[in-house]
């Protein structure tokens, strides 16, 4: 157990989590919705500090991130739990472990310095907080973050984008970049489908890119729940609302966990929301939708310049080819800005 950060006392020995915007209300011995926090004696504890469960090297667009490091090698570590109940969770087993009781919180012991090193001794000039919400492992990625900025590492969240203010700003100043699931544009879907709400992530989002930290936003297309016309130009026109360099990735969704009764994302829907998302005047755009049976494979992966529409980086996969970047991350052609991070 760690102290937690981010808490207060209330009457009879209970205490609010601040952590992430559920600010739960946990009575004496109980556990928040994360599951991997615990209120002991009348104090807040992170039952999941340094407690491993996957640890694996990714290429960085993996993440996605497709403007951050192109090419590179990503450490990537998570916790178990998270502050969602997302219906099609793909990390489900890990993600929702704690929650059906108030059982033992697995996963190998790792100390921040063992993981900083493990990104260093593996050539990864970054690590990432990923798998499953790293708000819910704060304290451990908070640290961890904190050292691998000093031994001049970057750092990554991917993210549902849920943490409160305050744990926004804390880790702030040693984050750079930060994928957020955009799920939808209803606070209907967010609450029946994901246990949360809709205008936190929408202010976090915007509040990460006014401090200067390189967001990428991904939204799985999930059929019949956030697949209308509608809602996809709402997505788009609320990120091009922001900044129209922001990078929108659109996922195809692979029945699994409790919508293992639903279809894959038809590929018409990948292509129309894509079309939407260049209509609202979004620069980069990418579609990824591995193929079902027999069809061909549908992706749209590579960056053009928004200006004079040059190739500026070609994906194959995972690897990219800056193929007419300059080492400014400009297009080499028309010397426009590609918001990409090369260092």
């Amino acid at each position: 157990m760690k102290p937690a950060l981010f808490w207060e006392k209330l009457p009879g020995n209970a205490v609010r989590c601040n952590l992430c915007n559920h600010f739960c209300h946990i009575q004496e011995g109980l556990i928040g919705a994360c599951g991997v926090r615990q209120n002991k004696n009348g104090k807040l504890y992170s039952l999941n500090y340094g407690k491993i469960v996957t640890a694996h090297i990714d290429p960085v667009e993996k993440k996605p991130l497709y403007h951050f490091l192109p090419g590179t090698q990503i450490f990537s570590i998570a916790t178990v739990g998270c502050n969602f109940r997302c219906l099609f969770c793909q990390n489900a087993d890990i993600s929702q472990a704690p929650k059906p009781q108030q059982r033992e919180i697995f996963g190998e012991d790792y100390t921040p310095a063992q993981v900083v090193q493990k990104a260093i001794d593996n050539n990864c000039p970054s690590i990432a907080y990923t798998y499953t919400e790293p708000t819910i492992f704060f304290e451990f990625a908070y640290d961890c973050a904190k050292l691998a900025n000093k031994k001049g590492l970057k750092n990554v969240y991917v993210s549902n984008g849920y943490m409160s203010t305050k744990a926004l700003k804390m880790i702030a100043p040693y984050l750079d970049a930060i994928n957020i699931d955009l799920k939808s544009f209803s606070p209907e879907f967010y609450r029946r489908i994901s246990g949360g709400q809709l205008a936190p992530v929408l202010e976090n989002i915007k509040l990460f890119h006014k401090l200067g930290i390189l967001v990428e936003l991904t939204t799985l297309i999930i059929p019949r729940y956030n697949d209308s016309e509608k809602e996809l130009a709402q997505i788009a026109e609320f990120v091009a609302s922001i900044d129209t360099k922001i990078p929108w990735h659109l996922s195809r969704f692979h029945p699994m966990y409790k919508m293992a009764d639903l279809p894959p994302t038809p590929k018409k829907t990948l292509k129309r929301a894509y079309e939407t998302g260049k209509k609202a005047g979004l620069d980069f755009v990418y579609v990824w939708a591995p193929p079902q049976d027999d069809e061909e494979f549908f992706e749209v992966g590579d960056t053009f310049c928004p200006k004079c529409g040059k190739l500026a980086i070609d994906r194959k996969g995972w690897i990219p080819n800056l193929v007419s970047v300059d080492e400014r991350g400009r297009c080499k052609n028309c010397k426009r800005g590609l918001n990409l991070r090369l260092s």
